[in-house]
């Protein structure tokens, strides 16, 4: 095999494949963050068409008394389960505006699901444990990813078009957003930018209480 060959199949590899009548967009999310700002995972999604929701289910996990991941997306009409994998009772709601829900509390081993049909962001929390907390975005179709740990991304198969492009980050001042014309058959390179700041995801109970020290109670819970 002559070395002309190999760089041909090498790139052939790492060049990705597009649909006929869609288009890839990558490229970097660069994050701005004061010191001690933990980095966190980092959201990029597209919006102006609508898509049917994945047939499968995302979770979200309860673990070490956290929620992980702690930023999910799902397509409006998606489900999400949370499987309790903690020795004890875990219960998930949120009480965003027109989003609220309530699963109840359930012991380890038992998983609760809920579907989510209209678009927004929802804070969601454990009513026994404050330090719980997580953030749902449900978007209009399935074109989002997870940038890597190097703020890289690239969002395959989105339709020729001119739509905008959102990154999006739990700690971030507000999600920013980049218009973009998708032709097909071609990558359309972008860079995004992200300010973040150091924030305080305390909240009261869903009775609208502050949270027991269950500590003294039942240490481990």
């Amino acid at each position: 095999m002559t070395l002309a060959l190999r760089i041909a199949i090498a790139f052939a590899l790492t060049t990705t494949v597009v649909r006929a009548d869609g288009g890839v967009i990558r490229g970097t999310v660069k994050v701005e963050r004061a010191q001690g700002v933990p980095a966190g995972a980092i959201l990029v999604y597209v919006v102006g068409f609508p898509e049917k929701p994945a047939s499968h289910a995302v979770v979200i996990k309860q673990v070490g008394k956290k929620f992980i991941p702690d930023l999910v997306a799902i397509t409006a009409g998606g489900t999400v389960t949370f499987p309790n994998g903690d020795p004890f009772l875990h219960n998930v709601f949120s009480q965003t505006t027109a989003r609220s829900f309530d699963l109840g509390s359930y012991p380890q081993g038992e998983t609760r699901s809920r579907t989510f049909p209209r678009q927004g962001v929802l804070d969601v929390y454990c009513n026994i444990h404050p330090e719980m907390n997580a953030t749902l975005v449900v978007l209009p179709n399935t074109k989002f990813v997870m940038a890597d740990a190097n703020g890289a991304f690239e969002i395959k198969d989105v339709p020729a078009g001119s739509w905008s492009v959102f990154a999006y980050s739990r700690r971030a001042r507000q999600p920013t957003k980049l218009e973009v014309t998708v032709t097909a058959g071609a990558a359309t390179e972008i860079e995004l930018s992200l300010q973040e700041a150091q924030r305080d995801f305390k909240h009261k109970n869903k009775y609208g209480e502050a949270y027991r020290d269950t500590t003294i109670y039942a240490p481990g819970t």
